[in-house]
C-alpha cells in the first residue's frame, strides 16, 4: 500500500508533464515549481483551517484536506498559465532553449516561494482522522496512504475517460499524433495547448499537496527533488502516454 501510494502520487504529477510534452513538444524542466507551489499552498490552507483539521468530525477533516488540494490545483494552474505565456511560448520548437529557460523559471519560482513562505522546512501535519493505521492481520496500513491511492485512481479514471470518451480527448490524442492535421481541420490547437498546460500544472499542484501530506513536511526544493523521478517515469512509460505513466 505504501508503494502504491507513492506510485500514484508520482503518476498524478507525471501525467500532466507527459501530456504537455506529447501535445506541445515542450520539455518543461520547470514543472517542479508547480509541485512546490501546490505543496506550500496546501500548508497555508490547512493552517488556516486548523479548527477543521483538529476536529473529531470526519467531514470537517476531509473538507480541509480537499479544500487544500483544490486551492493548490487552482494556484498551480494559474501559475501554469503565466508560465506558458511568458516563458514557454517564445521557445516553442526550440528544445535546448526550453530546457534552459524553464529551468531558470523554476529557480526564480523557488526564490519567490522563499520570499512568501520563507526558506525553512514547514510542517504539514495530517488531520486527526487520517493519522494512524488500520490493522489487517499482522500488517498496519496507514490511512492517508489509502486516501492517496484512491485519489490517484480517481485521477487516472478521469484522464482515461477524458482522453478516450470526449471530443476534447479526441483532439488531444489527434494533436499528439499530427497537430498540423488538427489545425487543417479548423480547430485552434493553440488554445488546446494552453488548456493542456494549465491542466498539467494543476495536476502537479495536486501532486505537490499529496506529496507534502505524505511526508508531513514541505521544503522549497520539494519540486526539484521530484523531477528526476518524474522524468524517469515518463521516459520509461513513453513520452506523451498517460497509460505508460500509470503502468
Amino acid at each position: 500500500v505504501a508503494g502504491l501510494a507513492m506510485g500514484f502520487i508520482v503518476f498524478v504529477i507525471a501525467s500532466g508533464l507527459t501530456l504537455v510534452f506529447g501535445l506541445m513538444d515542450v520539455l518543461n524542466f520547470g514543472h517542479g515549481v508547480f509541485i512546490a507551489l501546490g505543496a506550500f499552498v496546501a500548508t497555508s490552507v490547512m493552517g488556516g483551517m486548523a479548527d477543521w483539521t483538529a476536529s473529531d468530525s470526519l467531514l470537517r477533516n476531509m473538507g480541509a484536506v480537499f479544500a487544500a488540494m483544490l486551492v493548490a490545483m487552482a494556484a498551480a494552474g494559474a501559475l501554469g498559465l503565466a508560465f506558458e505565456r511568458v516563458i514557454v511560448r517564445p521557445v516553442y520548437g526550440l528544445h535546448l532553449k526550453q530546457i534552459l529557460i524553464t529551468m531558470g523559471g523554476m529557480i526564480v519560482g523557488e526564490e519567490i516561494i522563499k520570499v512568501i513562505w520563507g526558506p525553512l522546512q514547514i510542517a504539514l501535519p495530517l488531520p486527526d482522522v487520517l493519522r494512524g493505521a488500520w490493522l489487517l492481520g499482522d500488517a498496519a496500513v496507514e490511512k492517508y496512504r489509502v486516501l492517496a491511492v484512491a485519489i490517484g485512481l480517481l485521477v487516472f479514471a478521469a484522464l482515461v475517460y477524458t482522453l478516450n470518451r470526449t471530443k476534447i480527448g479526441l483532439l488531444i490524442r489527434a494533436g499528439v499524433e499530427n497537430k498540423e492535421m488538427v489545425e487543417a481541420m479548423g480547430y485552434r490547437i493553440r488554445r488546446l495547448f494552453v488548456a493542456v498546460f494549465i491542466a498539467g500544472s494543476a495536476l502537479a499542484g495536486l501532486g505537490g499537496a499529496l506529496w507534502g501530506m505524505y511526508q508531513e513536511s514541505v521544503t522549497v526544493h520539494i519540486g526539484a527533488q521530484m523531477m528526476v523521478l518524474i522524468f524517469i517515469v515518463i521516459i520509461i512509460g513513453g513520452l506523451g502516454s498517460v497509460l505508460g505513466c500509470f503502468t
